[in-house]
């Protein structure tokens, strides 16, 4: 069975007030400090998020519970400090970015300006194993249309600089303005998969191979593919249902690879709007059918993902879960139905913040 594993960036955030605060290198001296051999928690591009990874997991309750864990260690450690973590993907109040001290970060800066100034993004990427290079790249030329029904499912970032965006996922468009962020067209071989990253690279636009911010990439550093699409979830167990939707997802384009059938050719400028469309509205509309690339009703593309991994999903042993968590989340709604939702109740955007801070943990 196929391991996954979690990377959650959080937004560190004053538990009364609900204004983001640049506190993640003491967040993290207080880390080292009290668990010097951890390779859980890590530094991001602001002093206002904090970055965790989970281990690899075969088992999703396992994988659930350890998201569950680290984000109850990181509230520990970020109240030492005063403050809490919400599993926000934008900032819905104002905020001047801090950027955190290292050179990769300053290169960035200096090199995008204001477009580097404007990601205060918190994402989820999910790690799913893969035998090979060559299974790898099969996986992710399989994967493409499917990947804007993760954003609809994950969209958790409707308000940006203390207003709505018109927006389910923003984050998505603001990391679309990366140079080298978005969808691909098919890689077709290892080989040329990573021709293209060096080819990208020689311009001198990007600063290196680790700035192919493809949706869905290889990882560099472990023997997974890596699927980059996602807010981070404002609940745990919607976390969970994207990383076993994604390692099913993995599995499908596998066994579709390994029995000859082709990868779908649709074209980058359609994966756009398939993107676009799911940031913009979410699970609240249409989204684009990824087989068809028109628009139906998105519970009914969320049934038609549950069709086509229902095989992968049974051979794991998810089918259950997953098809309660489709449910659920259709009834409940994703974090930006649920983050509007309290505005309406609360009445104000310092009331989502906290607010969303109780649900990070629950």
């Amino acid at each position: 069975m196929r391991t996954v594993g979690v990377e959650e960036e959080l937004l560190l955030v004053d538990p009364d007030s609900g204004d983001p605060r640049a506190l993640a290198a003491a967040v993290l001296a207080h880390v080292a400090l009290d668990d010097p051999g951890q390779d859980v928690f890590d530094k991001e591009l602001f002093g206002q998020m904090l970055e965790f990874a989970t281990h690899p997991q075969a088992d999703m309750t396992e994988l659930g519970e350890e998201i569950v864990r680290c984000r109850k260690e990181a509230a520990r450690h970020a109240g030492q400090f005063g403050c809490a973590v919400a599993a926000v993907a934008t900032s819905p109040l104002p905020v001047d970015p801090a950027l955190t001290v290292n050179d990769r970060y300053a290169w960035l800066a200096g090199r995008y300006g204001v477009g580097t100034r404007d990601q205060l993004v918190c994402g989820c990427h999910v790690h799913v194993a893969v035998e090979s290079d060559d299974e790898g790249v099969a996986v992710l030329d399989r994967l493409r249309p499917w990947l804007p029904v993760l954003v609809a499912i994950s969209a958790n970032s409707p308000f940006w600089q203390g207003g709505d965006t018109g927006y389910a996922s923003y984050r998505t468009r603001v990391w679309e303005r990366w140079p080298s962020a978005g969808p691909t067209e098919p890689f077709v071989s290892p080989e040329r998969y990573h021709r293209r990253v060096r080819d990208m690279v020689a311009t001198g636009v990007i600063l290196d191979e680790a700035m192919a911010y493809f949706d869905a990439r290889l990882s560099s550093h472990c023997p997974t593919v890596e699927i980059r699409v996602a807010d981070v979830c404002l609940c745990a167990q919607t976390a969970v249902l994207v990383a076993t939707l994604t390692r099913a997802l993995v599995e499908t384009a596998a066994r579709d690879w390994r029995a000859g059938r082709p990868a779908p050719d649709h074209s980058v400028s359609v994966l756009r709007l398939g993107a676009w469309q799911a940031a913009r509205s979410g699970l609240e509309q249409d989204l684009l059918d990824p087989v068809t690339m028109r628009p139906r009703p998105a519970p009914r593309v969320l049934r038609s993902l549950l069709e086509h991994t229902g095989d992968a999903l049974t051979a794991c042993g998810d089918a259950e879960r997953a098809e309660q968590g489709v449910t659920e989340l259709l009834r409940r709604g994703n974090g930006a139905r649920q983050q509007r939702r309290l505005l309406e109740r609360g009445g104000s955007l310092r009331d989502v913040v906290t607010e969303c801070v109780r649900h990070t943990q629950g």
